[in-house]
């Protein structure tokens, strides 16, 4: 596995999981908010045909991308191959797995991708459930060494991970260089009001309590709180 010290330099990020509701779609955001943050250039594709979160949220930096098109999933390399100091950021909708793989597989993306000098990342979100365990170990079974792996822990959804570790999992991914990241709980009320009002984590984040999400001055204060662990676990990890 490519041991590039900066995540971000040259790289193509799959924000990934399988298992639906289980924080992708977050994380992804959170990335998305980093890099506009830090004017760090992306392109950012959206495999969620129904609720795509990155089309959502952040519409002026994404697209559509389905993973049961060649063609479609070719666009991720292709554009990052094009423009490498632009990071290609991607959104996996849940029971993208085995279509990805294929696509992988049959393509040589990975063969592709370290010829032109760019780093593949695998950003696995995971809760504190077994299903998490189990997807994580079929994850590792099929792509080995190949991948440059991020756990999420999303302690949004549980704190208690002693299951994973108790698997022999988190060890192994670690032993084929796997970086983990805590994602740490935030009031559910403040998401929920960030959401429903379509909002961006930079609008959420500045814009008066009478506009946008509304949040109250602390629940804005939280936010803020929250969204700089976020990003003190990305320079963490390298950027």
């Amino acid at each position: 596995m490519s041991q590039a010290s900066d995540l971000f330099n040259g790289a193509i990020h799959f924000v990934g999981g399988e298992k639906g509701g289980v924080g992708k779609s977050l994380v992804s955001r959170l990335l998305a908010q980093y890099m506009i943050d830090r004017n760090i250039p992306f392109t950012g594709f959206d495999t969620d045909r129904s609720h795509g979160a990155l089309l959502r949220f952040y519409a002026g930096y994404a697209s559509a991308a389905l993973v049961d098109s060649f063609e479609a999933l070719d666009a991720i390399v292709e554009s990052a191959v094009a423009d490498p100091g632009r990071r290609v950021l991607v959104d996996l909708a849940a029971q993208t797995h085995d279509p990805l793989a294929r696509w992988m597989d049959e393509s040589g993306v990975l063969d592709v991708a370290a010829e032109s000098g760019l780093a593949v990342n695998y950003w696995h979100v995971m809760d504190s459930g077994r299903d998490s365990v189990d997807l994580l170990t079929r994850l590792l079974d099929r792509f080995g060494s190949r991948l440059n792996y991020v756990l999420v822990l999303n302690q949004l959804r549980g704190d208690d991970f002693s299951q994973l570790e108790r698997s022999g999992q988190l060890a192994r991914a670690q032993e084929l260089g796997a970086r983990t990241m805590p994602l740490k709980h935030l009031q559910d009320a403040v998401l929920r009001k960030i959401d429903a009002a379509n909002a961006s984590f930079w609008s959420a984040r500045t814009a008066p309590g009478s506009e946008g999400a509304k949040l109250g001055l602390l629940e804005r204060q939280r936010l803020r709180v929250w969204l700089a662990q976020v990003e003190s676990e990305f320079d963490r990890l390298g950027v």
